[in-house]
């Protein structure tokens, strides 16, 4: 690469509010043997990008910085075409449009550049939009590892959604009847009619109706922003049921992880947590599900580059209905 070129980004020099995120112009990265450099088209919000930019729960700081974050660009979903790629990249070549989730290989999304490894991107699901794409990859991993791999879901079983009408629950949803399962779906008065045109076999009204205690059981329950007790979950899963969480308030993330295994010793009943990782293997998985028109990502709002903190304020209110998106080139 020319040496001096430049680009812009949002940065962070310190954990904080988004207050703290400013854009300016960085160098642009040139991209190791194994990686490939990224125009970024569109890049999408998570809660992972909070956690990381307030460093909350303060566990974060140990493998991103104590005192100061050492990711100074954050966004691990993106969307884009390929640039430039590295002496031993083969899967790819300029020109190439692809997908991918960067967050466990250096962050980097709301830029727009970035490198990222090979091994975690993918080509673009040829039905979607780059802003589509980039709203896929962390939130969709993150349904796929948790119903198919933790969940082990089979057709027939009946599985409830809590949390499903944002990011990761719209994806569950989908992902969940491609599955084949009798899908659940909990959430507010106003996301009802979403939740049906997304496939939901019934919809609870969580401001309504507890679900915890109507006398129905699940073989899984997905908690996604659960703010439930253990006891709650534990009554409503069926005799070999399993409850899996992947998000929520940092004392019920550390409920599932410390006392999941607890509650778990001597029952049929398995309460625990996951934790998504990028995989390229589950990105083409997903792509199939979404070129075969089974999963289908929504998008609640659009941001450009330069209101990234805008977005992500909007997204730590926990009201989005489905993915924020920064969409990074116009047009």
């Amino acid at each position: 690469m020319e040496v001096g070129l430049s680009m812009k980004a949002i940065v962070t020099e310190q954990y904080g509010s988004p207050d703290v995120l400013a854009l300016k112009e960085v160098p642009q990265p040139a991209p190791k043997p194994d990686e490939a450099l990224i125009r970024v088209h569109a890049a999408s919000v998570n809660a992972a990008d909070w956690h990381m930019l307030r460093a909350d729960p303060f566990l974060v700081r140990f493998g991103s910085g104590l005192r100061k974050p050492n990711f100074t660009i954050l966004g691990g979903d993106i969307a884009g075409i390929i640039e430039a790629t590295g002496s031993s990249v083969t899967q790819f070549k300029v020109g190439d449009a692809v997908y991918g989730e960067i967050a466990g290989s250096g962050w980097g999304g709301y830029a727009e550049y970035v490198c990222a490894p090979e091994k975690v991107l993918a080509p673009k699901p040829a039905n979607l939009t780059f802003e589509q794409a980039a709203a896929v990859p962390m939130a969709g991993l993150t349904a796929v590892q948790a119903l198919r791999d933790k969940g082990k879901v089979q057709p027939g079983q009946k599985v409830l959604i809590q949390g499903a009408s944002g990011g990761v629950g719209t994806f569950a949803v989908q992902i969940a009847k491609a599955l084949g399962a009798e899908v659940t779906a909990v959430c507010s008065t106003r996301n009802m009619d979403r939740m049906r045109e997304l496939g939901a076999d019934h919809v609870i009204d969580y401001t309504r109706d507890d679900f915890t205690r109507n006398g129905q059981s699940y073989d899984l329950i997905l908690a996604v922003n659960g703010f439930r007790s253990l006891g709650d979950y534990r009554r409503a899963l069926a005799p070999n049921g399993k409850y899996v969480m992947v998000g929520g308030a940092t004392a019920q993330m550390f409920q599932a992880m410390l006392l999941g295994p607890l509650y778990s010793l001597g029952s049929q009943k398995k309460l625990g947590s996951v934790m998504a990782h990028a995989s390229q293997a589950d990105l083409l998985y997903l792509k199939e599900l979404i070129e075969a028109g089974k999963v289908t990502p929504v998008i609640d709002r659009c941001y450009p580059l330069e209101q990234v903190p805008d977005a992500i304020r909007y997204m730590e209110e926990g009201h989005a209905r489905g993915k924020v998106v920064i969409k990074v080139v116009e047009g």
